[in-house]
């Protein structure tokens, strides 16, 4: 299975903020949305940065609280890894475990952002798969005697 199958159970929708929003902003907008990362962005197409909620904490605790009053542009994650539609989930869940990360971005080949998994959706569809599997294997089993 690939990315796309993943895209496409929840959807491609991105959020994205401006380097110039404050650290406070960001945070306040992740807690009401339930989000621990944002893509940065200046026009909702081309991926600048990443900034999560565990990002965040880092610059709290090296900077103090007046990190929070700074930009995201500040303490974002200037070199994102990302994806394409067409790569393999075991990939991306290897790439994922590999670099700690919990959040890519899906980009086009043309850079373009397209979608963003997290290490949750790319857990819950293997577990999706699992279970399909499973299920197969036992109508098979039972259709066999």
């Amino acid at each position: 299975m690939n990315i796309e199958s993943i895209l496409a159970a929840k959807g491609r929708a991105v959020r994205t903020i401006s380097a110039r929003t404050t650290v406070r902003e960001a945070m306040a907008l992740m807690t009401r949305q339930r989000m621990s990362a944002l893509v940065v962005s200046e026009d909702g197409a081309k991926v600048d940065g990443i900034v999560s909620d565990r990002g965040v904490l880092h610059a709290l605790v090296e900077q103090g609280t007046e990190v929070l009053e700074r930009t995201i542009g500040e303490i974002m994650t200037r070199e994102v890894f990302t994806c394409s539609r067409g790569d393999s989930v075991g990939a991306i869940m290897a790439a994922m475990t590999e670099r700690r990360i919990r959040h890519i971005p899906v980009v086009e080949q043309d850079g373009t952002l397209c979608g963003i998994v997290s290490i949750g959706d790319v857990v819950k569809h293997h577990l999706d798969e699992i279970q399909h599997e499973a299920a197969e294997m036992r109508e098979y089993i039972s259709t066999s005697w």
